[in-house]
C-alpha cells in the first residue's frame, strides 16, 4: 500500500483505540461510531477521528490535483469543530460509497461539501462541549470550544478533545447542529497554510507515478493511434530480446510490453513495429471535422426560446450582426502523464491510481474484469494535474487488463505522446451568432446555434443534462443579457475522436464566442463595451459588480501604456462570476499579455490564497489554449505528440495577473475553473483594440503571424 492510503488493516489499527468517530450520511445526518457499525446500510459521505492525543483527522473523500481541496476540506470541518488548526491531518479515502460520489470534478467540492462537512464538525462540537461540561460538572451553556478544547468560561478550566474522545463516543450526536456565525469565522475566508504543501516540497508526496510495490513491474502500451482501429501486426520476438522485457500481451487497448523498468517497457514497444488497421475513422482530418461541425442538423426543440419569435424581432432591428466563431480540439496536457498501479490476484483487483473518480474507476475495472465491485479497491494518489482529464476510467482498467495478463503487480507508464495522442479531448466548436439592436443600441433579438459534438452523448449515450438541455450549451443557454426574443440552438454533430471535459467544459468554448459577439455588438452600436454589457445585463446580475470591479482596477476608460489596448470581458460559471481585463500588445503579429486584471464574486472566499492560485492557474491555462492550443487530425490520428508541437505558455510570457475578490457571504460558487471562459475573449477583444483586426477563430493568430 502506498503511503497517504488507507487501507483495512490500517482503518483497524487506527479505530482500534478509544477515540471518537462521526460520520456524515446525507445531508446533516451525523452518526456516532457505535452507531455506525448498526448502520452499514447508510453511505456516509466523510470520516472525522478525534484521536486521545488530540489529533483531528479528516479523510478525503475528494482528490487533491492541485487545487486546494485537501485544505478546504479539512478547513470546514475543522472550523465547526474548533479544532487545534495544529494538530489537524489528512488522510486521503479510498474509493468507497460512504464517502458519497468522490468526483472532483464541475468546480463542487467546496460548493458541496460547504454545509455537510461543516455539520460534521458543529455535531462533534456540540458532542465535545456535553461531554466536557459533565466532566467540569458544569452546565453546558458555561462552556465554550476553542482551539481544540472545551473550556469553562468562569474558571479557566480546560479539558482537550483527546482527554474526552472516550466520553463523548458514548454520547448521541445531533442530527442538526446550529452552525457558527460567519462573522465568528476564524478559518473560512482566512488565508489557510495548504497542508499538501510541507509533504510536497519534503518531497514524501506520493504521486501516481511514486507508487512502489512489492514484485512489482512495469509496462507501456502500443495502441491505435485512430479511434476504433485494431491491431495488425506486431513483432513480440524482437520486443522479448530487448534485456529486462518480460512478456509481450495484447489486451483490449492495445499491445502491453511488461518489463523490469519504464525504460526497458518503451523500449521493447519500440521494437515491436506495431501496426494498426485504422478503422471507420481514418480519413477523418481538419477539413472533415469543420464539414461535420457546419453541415450537422440543427435540433428542431431549442435549448432556450423566450420572448417572441427571433427571426420577426431581428427583421424589425434598426441594426443587425452576425458572426461565426470557431474552436480547434484540445488536450489536456497535464503535468504528470497517465499512469496507474494495478494487482489483479486470487479474484481481486487492487489499484493505485491518481483518479477524479474513484468510484467510476473501480465500477469500470470490476466490470472489466467480471469482478464484483467490492473486490476492487482503488487508493487514490495525489494527482499531478487533472484539467478533467483524470476523471476518466479508461486508464484504470488498462492497468487492471496489464496486471492480470502479467501475473504480478504492474505500473503502467504512459509517455507525454501517449497523453497527447490518446487523450480525451475538448471538443471542437462552432458557434453561429446573430443579434439585433433598436435604434438606442439595446438588444432586441439573439440567436445562437451551438454546433459541438456533445461529451455526454460519446461517452453514455446522452447529451441531455438539465432537462432538454444537451451539455454542449453549457455556457450559451444561460446567456446573462437581456434581449425581447433570444432562440439559443443546438446541432450534435459526432466525430470519431474520444471526447472528455476539459478545464470549464463548454463554457471555455461558448464564453469565447458569445463575449467576443458582444464587444461586436458594442462596436456597431458606437458604445463603450462596459458600458454596453451594464445596459444590457439585467440590474440584478452579480456580473454587474465584477465588471465593474475589474474595470475600475485595471484603469478602464483611462489611456493605456503605448502600443498597449485593452480588452474585457466576464462570464458565470459553477456558481462563480468573473470579469477580466486583458493588457496587450501586438508586434509582429505576436501577441503579448501584459497584465490581466481579475475579478471575482465567488461567494464565500473559502481560502482567498487558494481563490487567487486558482484564478492564476486558469489564467495561464486558458492562455495557452487561446494563443497556441491546437490539436488537428490527420488519417484519424493526432498529429501533436509533444510540447515542441503543443506548446504551453512560458513562465517569461506570463502577465501579471492581479486578483480582486468581491466580499460576500453567500454560499460559495466553484474556482477551480470559472477563471478560464473570460480569459480567450478579454484578449480577443484587446487584439481588436490594438489592431481593429476581430479575430473569431482560436488559437488567436493575427494577420503577420505564420501558421
Amino acid at each position: 500500500m502506498s503511503a497517504g492510503a488507507l487501507g483495512r488493516r490500517d482503518f483497524l489499527k487506527l479505530s482500534a483505540g478509544a477515540g471518537l468517530w462521526l460520520a456524515v450520511s446525507g445531508p446533516g445526518r451525523v452518526l456516532a461510531a457505535g452507531q455506525v457499525a448498526a448502520a452499514e446500510g447508510f453511505r456516509p459521505s466523510a470520516w472525522l477521528h478525534l484521536a486521545p492525543d488530540g489529533t483531528t483527522t479528516i479523510f478525503l473523500g475528494r482528490s487533491e490535483m492541485g487545487q486546494g481541496t485537501y485544505t478546504g476540506m479539512a478547513v470546514l470541518v475543522a472550523e465547526e469543530l474548533e479544532a487545534d488548526w495544529t494538530k489537524v491531518k489528512v488522510v486521503q479515502g479510498d474509493a468507497d460509497p460512504k464517502y458519497g460520489e468522490m468526483v472532483t470534478g464541475g468546480s463542487r467540492s467546496v460548493r458541496s461539501e460547504f454545509i455537510p462537512l461543516r455539520k460534521a464538525g458543529a455535531a462533534a462540537r456540540e458532542v465535545l462541549l456535553k461531554a466536557g461540561a459533565r466532566r467540569l460538572g458544569v452546565p453546558v451553556r458555561a462552556c465554550r470550544a476553542e482551539g481544540g478544547a472545551v473550556v469553562h468560561a468562569a474558571s479557566g478550566r480546560r479539558l482537550g478533545y483527546g482527554e474526552l474522545a472516550a466520553d463523548a463516543a458514548t454520547l448521541p450526536v445531533p442530527a442538526n447542529p446550529r452552525l457558527k456565525d460567519p462573522r465568528r469565522f476564524k478559518l473560512i475566508g482566512k488565508r489557510v497554510p495548504r497542508l499538501d504543501t510541507p509533504p510536497k516540497v519534503r518531497g514524501e508526496a506520493v504521486f501516481g507515478l511514486d507508487v512502489r510495490v512489492s514484485g512489482m513491474l512495469h509496462a507501456t502500451v502500443a495502441r491505435p493511434p485512430v479511434r476504433g482501429g485494431k491491431v495488425k501486426g506486431f513483432d513480440a520476438a524482437a520486443a522479448a530480446n530487448v534485456p529486462g522485457v518480460r512478456k509481450v500481451v495484447e489486451v483490449p487497448s492495445g499491445i502491453a510490453v511488461i518489463a523490469d523498468s519504464t525504460w526497458a517497457a518503451i523500449q521493447g514497444r519500440e521494437a515491436l513495429k506495431a501496426t494498426f488497421e485504422p478503422g471507420p475513422n481514418g480519413a477523418l482530418d481538419g477539413a472533415a471535422i469543420a464539414r461535420l461541425l457546419a453541415e450537422a442538423k440543427v435540433d428542431p426543440v431549442p435549448s432556450r426560446s423566450e420572448g417572441g419569435d427571433v427571426e420577426q424581432a431581428l427583421a424589425g432591428a434598426a441594426q443587425r450582426v452576425q458572426a461565426v466563431y470557431e474552436l480547434p480540439l484540445l488536450a489536456h496536457a497535464t503535468m504528470e502523464p497517465m499512469n496507474c498501479t494495478a494487482h489483479v490476484a486470487l479474484g481481486k483487483a487492487e489499484l493505485w491510481a491518481p483518479t477524479q473518480a474513484p468510484l467510476w474507476a473501480r465500477a469500470e475495472v470490476a466490470k472489466a474484469l467480471g469482478l464484483a465491485e467490492a473486490a476492487v479497491t482503488v487508493h487514490v494518489t495525489f494527482l499531478g494535474g487533472g484539467f478533467g482529464r483524470r476523471a476518466l476510467p479508461d486508464f484504470a482498467v488498462e492497468a487492471a487488463h496489464v496486471s492480470r495478463a502479467a501475473g504480478a503487480p504492474v505500473q503502467v507508464t504512459w509517455t507525454r505522446e501517449d497523453d497527447l495522442r490518446h487523450d480525451f479531448y475538448r471538443p471542437p466548436g462552432r458557434n453561429e451568432l446573430r443579434a439585433g439592436l433598436d435604434a438606442k443600441g439595446r438588444l432586441v433579438a439573439w440567436h445562437h446555434v451551438v454546433r459541438n459534438p456533445s461529451i455526454g452523448q460519446q461517452l453514455f449515450g446522452e447529451a441531455r443534462r438539465r432537462g432538454d438541455r444537451p451539455d454542449t450549451v453549457e455556457g450559451a443557454a444561460d446567456v446573462p443579457y437581456t434581449a425581447r426574443a433570444v432562440r439559443v440552438e443546438h446541432a450534435l454533430p459526432e466525430i470519431g475522436v474520444p471526447l472528455g471535459w476539459w478545464r470549464s467544459v463548454y463554457s471555455s468554448q461558448n464564453a469565447f464566442a458569445e463575449e467576443v459577439f458582444v464587444d461586436e455588438l458594442a462596436r456597431a452600436a458606437g458604445q463603450d463595451p462596459l458600458a454596453f454589457r451594464l445596459a444590457n445585463l439585467p440590474r440584478d446580475s452579480r456580473l454587474r459588480g465584477v465588471l465593474r470591479l475589474a474595470a475600475d482596477r485595471a484603469g478602464w476608460g483611462k489611456a493605456p501604456p503605448a502600443g498597449h489596448a485593452l480588452g474585457l470581458a466576464c462570464h458565470a460559471s459553477f456558481g462563480s462570476y468573473v470579469a477580466q481585463v486583458a493588457e496587450v500588445s501586438v508586434r509582429n503579429g505576436r501577441i503579448t499579455v501584459h497584465r490581466v486584471v481579475c475579478a471575482v464574486d465567488c461567494g464565500t472566499a473559502l481560502n482567498p490564497d487558494s481563490v487567487e492560485a486558482q484564478v492564476e492557474g486558469s489564467v495561464v491555462y486558458g492562455l495557452s489554449a487561446a494563443l497556441r492550443g491546437e490539436i488537428t487530425v490527420k488519417g484519424g490520428a493526432v498529429e501533436q505528440g509533444n510540447f515542441d508541437a503543443y506548446e504551453p505558455l512560458r513562465m517569461s510570457e506570463m502577465p501579471r495577473v492581479e486578483v480582486h475578490l468581491v466580499p460576500s457571504n453567500a454560499e460559495p460558487g466553484g474556482m477551480g475553473e470559472p477563471a478560464l471562459p473570460p480569459i480567450a475573449p478579454a484578449v480577443a477583444n484587446a487584439v481588436f483594440a490594438a489592431t481593429g483586426e476581430r479575430l473569431r477563430r482560436l488559437p488567436l493568430r493575427p494577420a503577420g503571424r505564420a501558421g
